[in-house]
């Protein structure tokens, strides 16, 4: 099924950057059409369900964070 996404197209130092403004989903080029071809792969990829390989474990972990 096709999808229709609007994308801002930005150019940072020698590159050029797509967001998709839909969903956070972003990619580069060094053009704009490779920019967006390659937001075209990425929002594919996005929409993919993963396919596991082995199952999930879940771990706890401790993070430092300053007090404000």
């Amino acid at each position: 099924m096709k999808h229709v996404f609007t994308a801002n197209v930005w150019q940072e130092g020698d590159a050029f950057v797509a967001q998709a403004i839909e969903v956070d989903v972003a990619s580069q080029g060094e053009s704009v059409e490779d920019a967006l071809d390659n937001l075209r792969e990425a929002l594919e990829l996005h929409y993919t369900p993963p396919v596991v390989t082995s199952p999930p474990q879940t771990h706890r972990i401790e993070v430092d964070i300053p007090d404000k």
